[in-house]
């Protein structure tokens, strides 16, 4: 049975990491962190069936997610404890995105909760509130709040929008499941890296510091980075598995994604300055 014409779907879209820099550690164990967050055109859908008992639920479990670990129903329980909202909402979610990937999947997921059940529940949040609402949840929720492309420092908390030249990504998932806990506690990740002024950013003059140490442990990784540096500028994305190679023409992006590998789950999106979910909330007014 398809539904899905009934629904109204909300966009959840993939971010990259365009770099990543680590710059230190900071006494409570977090990283301080440097990196440029690149929207996407493209990614999951969300649903939201308004409910006048209190009951928060999904239509579509995620499987092996037990729905208490599900960021989409934290998120949606966060907004409802902190607003004392007592409707309830059954949610949809037509999933694309590779978990934990390191293209957003569940921070973008947890990001639309809050925007779109902000708007339906009518709970009256303000982008700067909801963006502190979301840090609970994950340092790059905020990104996706704020919807906009932009520079992060700190934690991941300190937001600069700084709009790019909107191009096209190859992003490819090398099948592997990389844990960031893994990546930031491991001892020869590198700490060091001298901060930069977001006005000085270039691509081939950053890098993601999680590449090399993700490369040697997980294989796979390492030889489908080999494979697309071939054809174009490539790297990791936050803390993998998921890498991108940057293109100024579509077509050109998908003649190469073409010839990958079929081993390789891949797509073509379009850099935007401004999510699509921003777009969605906007409509709705």
């Amino acid at each position: 049975m398809n539904t899905q014409t009934s629904h109204d779907w909300w966009p959840s879209p993939a971010k990259l990491n365009l770099f990543l820099h680590i710059l230190g550690r900071y006494e409570n164990g977090y990283h301080q962190l440097q990196s440029l967050f690149q929207m996407l055109d493209y990614g999951d859908k969300l649903a939201f069936d308004i409910t006048e008992d209190s009951a928060i639920c999904m239509a579509t479990p995620l499987a092996g997610v037990d729905d208490d670990d599900n960021l989409i129903i934290k998120a949606a329980r966060l907004l409802a404890k902190h607003t004392q909202c007592k409707k309830g909402v059954s949610i949809t979610l037509d999933k694309c995105l590779p978990m934990g990937g390191g293209i957003g999947g569940g921070s973008s997921n947890a990001a639309t909760t809050l925007v779109a059940l902000n708007h339906l529940w009518k709970t009256g949040l303000n982008e700067d509130e909801l963006a502190e609402l979301g840090l609970v949840l994950g340092a790059d929720v905020p990104i996706f709040v704020r919807g906009r492309t932009a520079f992060a420092g700190g934690v991941g908390e300190e937001i600069t929008p700084a709009p790019q030249k909107e191009l096209y990504f190859l992003v490819a998932n090398p099948n592997v499941h990389v844990s960031t806990a893994e990546v930031f506690t491991a001892p020869e990740l590198p700490r060091n890296t001298p901060a930069i002024a977001w006005e000085d950013y270039k691509f081939e003059k950053t890098r993601n510091d999680c590449q090399q140490l993700v490369e040697n442990r997980y294989p796979e990784v390492a030889k489908l980075l080999q494979w697309l540096v071939n054809y174009a500028p490539s790297r990791m994305t936050g803390t993998g598995a998921c890498v991108f190679a940057t293109f100024s023409d579509y077509t050109l992006a998908e003649q190469v994604r073409a010839k990958m590998p079929e081993a390789w789950q891949s797509f073509v999106a379009k850099g935007v300055n401004r999510s699509p979910l921003l777009d969605k909330l906007e409509q709705q007014k």
